[in-house]
């Protein structure tokens, strides 16, 4: 297991300083070096799935405790087109469990929040709603799906969500049970919610983010693309 921060971007960080390449470096300059050394199925998986990808839908993750939660959520962003994930790590920073991710780490972001009102506002000043997850939420999960742009706000597996955001949320969604139970595990709640939430929606990514992250896939599928770049660093 290793903390997000150390898994998530790093490697490229370190060899092209700048985030994610130097200022030598636009997107465009970087597909136009590293398109050419991947193969034609590797470059149309790429656009697939990044056609796919959805803007209008985002998750917040309140101090999750759980590397193998936290994980899961990821796998399940990755695997319903949401391109990042938000975290207020609080008290423990969020560990990642690779063995739970197969590899879908590579291809999110994972923005870290120093502060739940930081968060928040980050958000919100993007257009966001941020949604609760609460057993006796006056959403259910279809409703979702019509929200313009949607922050999924996850608690922490033993307190729930934090005062500081709830004061944030205007509603909260709840999963409808037939059992015994109350509530779900968060990575269960969250592969359901966000199952519920892409339905019906199409990608929506801004052609910059686009590019930018077919660069960065291009980074991370074409072998010793770090040297590469370096080798050929535009003038």
């Amino acid at each position: 297991m290793r903390r997000a921060s150390e898994e998530v971007g790093a490697e490229l960080a370190e060899s092209l300083p700048g985030e994610p390449w130097n200022t030598a470096w636009t997107a465009d300059k970087v597909i136009e070096t590293l398109g050419p050394l991947a193969s034609d199925e590797r470059n149309a998986r790429i656009q697939s799935v990044l056609e796919q990808r959805l803007e209008s839908v985002t998750v917040l993750l309140d101090a999750p405790h759980d590397p193998h939660n936290g994980s899961a959520v990821m796998r399940s962003c990755d695997a319903f087109g949401v391109p990042t994930v938000h975290v207020v790590a609080r008290v423990e920073s969020f560990m990642i469990a690779r063995r739970i991710t197969k590899g879908t780490e590579r291809w999110l972001e994972v923005h870290d929040h120093k502060t739940p009102e930081g968060a928040a506002r980050h958000l919100l000043e993007r257009g966001y709603e941020l949604v609760a997850t609460h057993p006796e939420g006056e959403l259910t999960p279809p409703d979702l799906a019509h929200i313009p742009r949607l922050a999924l706000l996850l608690g922490n597996e033993h307190d729930g969500i934090c005062e500081p955001l709830l004061r944030h949320t205007k509603r909260a969604v709840r999963i409808p049970m037939r059992g015994f139970v109350e509530s779900l595990n968060v990575s269960v709640a969250a592969a359901v919610l966000l199952s519920a939430a892409t339905q019906g929606r199409t990608g929506d990514l801004p052609h910059a983010e686009k590019r930018r992250l077919y660069a960065r896939a291009l980074y991370r599928s074409v072998p010793r693309a770090a040297e590469i770049l370096a080798a050929r660093v535009p003038r």
